[in-house]
């Protein structure tokens, strides 16, 4: 896996996302302080705690993109919570336990996905030879008083028969032949039950207990050899992977590399009213600090220890401030940054510049059409500018609005477009097309409200 330094992380960062230098110093700090501690001495190794951050600043402004970009480019476990679905321990809500519970799944999907990539090949091979199997069944025993001379002579009769089948196979000449397979049913009521009343937060793996009880289905399919190697192939990889192995190396991937994202941390800051839902405010930080700290909680695969994880807290503060926090929660959060609103200017690069930039989005979408669309440098201008006008007019929900214009803008362009003759298959969009679309909205204010 890939090191990179922290002006390699801001670089990759930059790609996908306008500005914000501050927040992405400080995250390119934060992972490459990871790779630091793994040089150092293991007795000090232990005692190195990661510098978890607060970012501060409003809604569609990068929070959640900076700290995605960050687990994906770690290659990490990473999940993102917002603080508001989780309840003080006693009231009706999750646990705050299930982020780790959470994020311990994910690592092992992930391991497992990396498992199943290496043996894919080795997978492919026994699928085959099991298709084999079905389209030309083995010799079965013979009686003894048939002609060794004669079994020798049918087995490599059937040698030779099963090889052109595999050629056969290969060069997708048998696609469209059907064979019967027989396959496991995932189905378990029970413990969909238990998971939709919320039982998976008990520390007994209720669903694990209730899966081993009940013997698995199988049950006897009919499909085409294409999908019954894409069956088979599933199958041997499933056998394959070495699940302790797989568990062992996940468990160890959350505790020394996870990220946990938790968003609207405003929201359960402030002291408690004493009455109505705000009684679990202080509860839920209360709940929260001993895994921020660093607590080793009981999941499925095992206990799982949280010193090590990074956790990246974002909210808008327009009500409350970071120091509402209780003090002990603030104090595991040492490093605070502000990401700033976003301007007209930066509404342009978000347009133009990154990876993922919209408007390459929407020329990539429509070009399944055959469609050709070009956006101008004064169309770009001006949705900025009507992005920036509907902000401050508006709620500011920051690169969001970008998405709310641009559907309103290739409104008519996206439902017609199966139906375009070849001659309106090129369409550029100007300056002009964009005031049309949005001049009446714009100009009515309550109808903007309900449409942009």
């Amino acid at each position: 896996m890939k090191t990179f330094t922290p002006k390699e992380i801001v670089a990759e960062l930059d790609k996908y996302i306008i500005g914000q230098k501050e927040a992405k110093r400080a995250v390119a700090i934060a992972l490459r302080n990871r790779w630091r501690r793994q040089q150092v001495a293991p007795e000090l190794r232990d005692e190195i705690a990661p510098k978890n951050i607060i970012m501060i600043g409003p809604t569609g402004v990068g929070k959640t993109e900076i700290s995605r970009r960050l687990a994906k480019l770690a290659q990490a476990p990473f999940i993102k919570v917002e603080a508001s679905k989780f309840t003080e321990v006693g009231y009706v809500g999750r646990d705050v336990e299930s982020i780790i519970r959470d994020l311990t799944d994910l690592a092992v999907k992930m391991a497992k996905d990396e498992e199943r990539a290496k043996v894919h090949e080795k997978a492919q091979e026994m699928a085959e030879e099991r298709l084999l199997d079905l389209l030309l069944p083995p010799v079965t025993s013979v009686g003894q008083q048939q002609d060794p001379a004669r079994i020798l002579q049918e087995r490599e009769l059937q040698k030779t028969t099963r090889e052109k089948l595999r050629v056969l196979l290969r060069e997708g000449k048998m696609d469209d032949r059907v064979v019967e397979i027989e396959t496991i049913e995932q189905k378990m009521p029970v413990v969909e039950i238990f998971s939709a009343s919320g039982m998976e937060e008990m520390d007994l793996n209720i669903k694990d207990m209730f899966s081993n009880m009940f013997p698995k289905k199988t049950k006897r399919r009919s499909v085409k050899i294409p999908e019954a190697q894409k069956i088979l192939s599933q199958e041997e990889a499933q056998r394959l992977v070495d699940m302790d192995k797989v568990v062992k190396q996940a468990v160890e991937r959350v505790e020394q590399s996870g990220i946990v994202f938790i968003d609207e941390i405003d929201k359960i800051a402030g002291r408690e009213s004493g009455h109505g839902p705000d009684v679990s405010r202080e509860g839920v930080q209360r709940d929260l600090l001993p895994i921020v700290e660093g607590s080793t909680i009981n999941t499925k695969y095992g206990m799982v220890k949280t010193d090590h994880i990074l956790f990246i807290a974002s909210g808008a503060f327009h009500v409350s401030k970071p120091s509402d926090l209780i003090p002990e929660f603030q104090g595991r959060f040492p490093i605070r940054v502000e990401l700033k609103s976003l301007s007209k200017g930066d509404f342009i690069r978000i347009l133009q510049e990154p990876e993922n930039a919209l408007t390459k989005q929407y020329v990539a979408l429509l070009e399944t059409e055959e469609i050709k669309l070009k956006f101008t440098n004064d169309a770009i201008a001006e949705i900025s500018e009507m992005a920036t006008i509907v902000n401050d007019r508006m709620e500011n929900i920051g690169a969001r609005r970008l998405h709310t214009i641009m559907e309103r803008i290739l409104d008519d362009i996206s439902f017609n477009a199966p139906d375009m003759v070849a001659a309106e298959k090129e369409i550029i969009i100007d300056a002009k097309y964009v005031r049309e679309k949005l001049s009446d909205i714009i100009k009515d204010e309550d109808l903007s409200r309900y449409i942009l």
